[in-house]
């Protein structure tokens, strides 16, 4: 009986190592945005609802929470922002939807310039819950929970791609022009 060796063809080889490659940069592309170190101290079953009915009672417990801000503020003590929760994708990324469990108040110890972190920006958020704000909301006074940042993570604004519709030309179908054909002449 005779044994026969597998020939490896170059190509094979090649294109295997490619995707191999390939497959370990695509992994790196979904990399968390708040660190290690905070995302193993969040407490997974604190949602803002959870924690808006006794904020007091959850008072220096890590959350992780994402959404939409509404305004931002520079302060003495920090920036103060406040946002509007959504929920989240697989990346952490807030959601485009019409669903919300509500507002919370980030004070960041650091300087945020307001400019960026504006109006209809998506952001992360993680930190520990300090208690409750109330403020006026409106008409009404509303209890923030309020949130010591430790880390926040500004989303980067989805660019628009512009498509261009090629318009009719002038004499289409029927001619293009002497310059378009070239036995015109």
């Amino acid at each position: 009986m005779t044994r026969k060796y597998m020939k490896i063809n170059i190509w094979h080889l090649f294109f295997a190592l490619t995707f191999l490659i390939y497959d370990l940069f695509s992994l790196t592309g979904c990399a968390p945005v708040i660190s290690k170190q905070l995302r193993e101290q969040v407490s997974r079953e604190l949602t803002l609802s959870v924690v808006a009915k006794a904020p007091e009672a959850h008072k220096g417990e890590t959350v992780l929470w994402s959404g939409v801000i509404i305004s931002s503020v520079n302060l003495k003590e920090g920036t103060m922002i406040e946002v509007l929760q959504k929920p989240t994708d697989m990346q952490g990324k807030p959601k485009d939807v019409d669903e919300s469990q509500g507002r919370f108040l980030a004070l960041y110890s650091g300087y945020l310039d307001v400019a960026i972190y504006s109006q209809g920006r998506k952001v992360t958020v993680a930190g520990k819950i300090q208690g409750k704000k109330i403020q006026r909301l409106g008409e009404i006074e509303y209890t923030y929970p309020l949130i010591s940042a430790k880390e926040v993570h500004l989303w980067p604004v989805a660019k628009e791609d512009r498509v261009y519709y090629p318009y009719p030309s002038l004499h289409y179908p029927w001619w293009y022009g002497p310059y378009w054909y070239p036995y015109c002449w």
